[in-house]
């Protein structure tokens, strides 16, 4: 059964403004390598949220802290789930192995029997055992915690075993792609295919149980969200045209989400149909997405502007449950910022973060008997995200309630001294570039160009990154200043100089 989209409310994309009324924040964190590759999400056994980044395995905590283990495989991660054992479970299918990491991130590896198996994805089922999808043996295949295989046929010749997941029935439901089936695996072994309504709907990924007690799944091709009953009923809403609609998952609120990969985009889909699209800040191709185990979603993004690839990011959606705004909304680096507050419960104590809940407090402020607030604090280092808007986020120490205020970084350079003769020595810093972007520099009157630096993974190059050199002997006498261009974000930075 199809639903036609005229009777499916698909609000248009904007930029979701931080209010009560919108319920919605969408944040960004930087991945602390230049070169990074996030793809799928979990939520971990121990309060954080995991994800592939290559062949590596990473953790974000809610105060947006990553930490890198290396798998050791020498090939990217494929799928990962939550074992039974709280340890994570990966699979190596160029290497044709599961691999096991605990929370310290050490990897135990278990050869798969089968010379022709290629595993893609992995989930952990009703009975204590971990099940994937093998694409290479068409079949579906059983591994306990001590690493015994065991594995079944699926009817479909050829059919393409893409992602997998535990259903809400004890079975474990998986995609044929190829074969445009959903199929159900029992704890014995027993398969049935459900066929998809719309032809080459193009899945692959993700399929997820929903909160209403059926499983969902998205069609990549062919821009559809499916829903299927544990008794096979399918059911397929039409979502934003061409948007590629790719991660899926459950959440806290009783509706689904998803990720639009082609539009960057975030969805979100009512048990009964009713779709609400978020745009993402930075201009990201958004692949995965998970419920943490704080109550938010989490997802994965690869970036880049005008062709140019830019390391990737982890996004946050927050469901905000009070009001926050920030004064001024557009800054710099060390500007003193302005917060009001609301919607707070009475008279409690009001944490400001720089990131994520848990990191660095900004400010403190106490809401008074109407559980509004007033606080200043100066602005962090942050990246430059092509003029658009970061979060802060303020939580309730008695409540919990969470409030999100929208700033927009931008690029600003600092001289030291910042004024002198032609000739002199000074040093030009920098701030609010893009994570590990490298920035040319020049003096503007007349443009003379003074070397180049790199930023680091908030965007600043200080210290021993900043650039030393000296004022052009023809530099014009009085108001001058130094220019930063960013390469890939084109960002552009300015600091003042006075030729005396």
């Amino acid at each position: 059964m199809k639903i036609p989209a005229a009777l499916l409310l698909t609000l248009p994309l904007a930029l979701p403004a931080i209010s009560l009324a919108q319920q919605v924040a969408i944040g960004e964190y930087a991945m602390p390598d230049s070169i990074s590759y996030v793809t799928d999400m979990i939520p971990g056994p121990d309060g954080a949220v995991w994800f592939i980044d290559g062949g590596d395995i990473g953790r974000i905590t809610p105060a947006g802290q990553i930490t890198l283990f290396s798998t050791n495989t020498g090939w990217d991660v494929g799928g990962f789930t939550t074992g039974p054992d709280d340890a994570i479970w990966f699979i190596e299918a160029n290497g044709q192995k599961i691999g096991r990491m605990t929370g310290a991130g050490a990897v135990t590896q278990f050869p798969l029997p089968n010379p022709n198996s290629y595993p893609q994805y992995i989930a952990a089922g009703s009975d204590g055992a971990l099940w994937f999808t093998d694409y290479g043996t068409n079949e579906i295949g059983r591994m306990t915690t001590a690493g015994v295989v065991t594995e079944f046929p699926v009817p479909s010749p050829g059919a393409g075993l893409f992602s997998i997941a535990r259903g809400p029935d004890g079975a474990v439901w998986f995609i044929e792609a190829y074969a445009n089936n959903i199929g159900r695996i029992t704890p014995a072994g027993v398969v049935t295919e459900y066929p998809v309504p719309t032809a080459n709907s193009g899945m692959s990924c993700c399929i997820a149980a929903g909160p209403d007690g059926a499983v969902w799944f998205t069609e990549y091709l062919a821009d559809n969200i499916g829903r299927i009953t544990t008794d096979g009923v399918i059911t397929e809403y039409p979502v934003t045209y061409n948007s590629g609609p790719q991660g899926i998952t459950a959440g806290p609120d009783g509706a689904v989400w998803f990720t639009e990969s082609r539009m960057g985009t975030i969805g979100r889909i009512t048990t009964s149909g009713t779709v609400t699209t978020y745009l993402v800040p930075q201009p990201n191709g958004v692949n995965y997405i998970a419920q943490g185990p704080d109550g938010e979603l989490w997802f994965s993004a690869i970036t880049g502007y005008g062709g140019v690839y830019t390391p990737g990011m982890i996004g946050e959606v927050v469901f905000v449950t009070a009001n926050l705004s920030v004064t001024p909304a557009q800054g710099y680096y060390h500007e003193t910022l302005d917060f009001v507050g609301s919607g707070f419960a009475p008279n409690e104590s009001v944490q400001i973060y720089s990131s994520g809940v848990g990191s660095k407090v900004l400010a403190t402020a106490v809401a008074d008997a109407s559980g509004s607030l007033t606080a200043s604090a100066l602005a962090p280092e942050w990246f430059y995200a092509y003029g658009n808007p970061r979060i802060f986020l303020a939580k309730g120490q008695t409540s919990g309630k969470l409030g999100a205020a929208s700033f927009t970084m931008e690029p600003h350079l600092m001289l030291t001294p910042n004024s002198g003769a032609a000739g002199n020595t000074a040093t030009v810093a920098g701030f609010g570039y893009g994570p590990f972007e490298t920035v040319r520099l020049f003096w503007d009157n007349p443009r003379t160009y003074l070397g180049t630096v790199y930023a680091d993974v908030y965007g600043t190059f200080s210290g021993s990154a900043a650039l030393q050199f000296a004022v052009p002997s023809g530099a014009t006498p009085g108001a001058n200043g130094v220019i930063g261009l960013g390469y890939y974000t084109y960002a552009t930075g300015t600091g003042p100089f006075t030729v005396e």
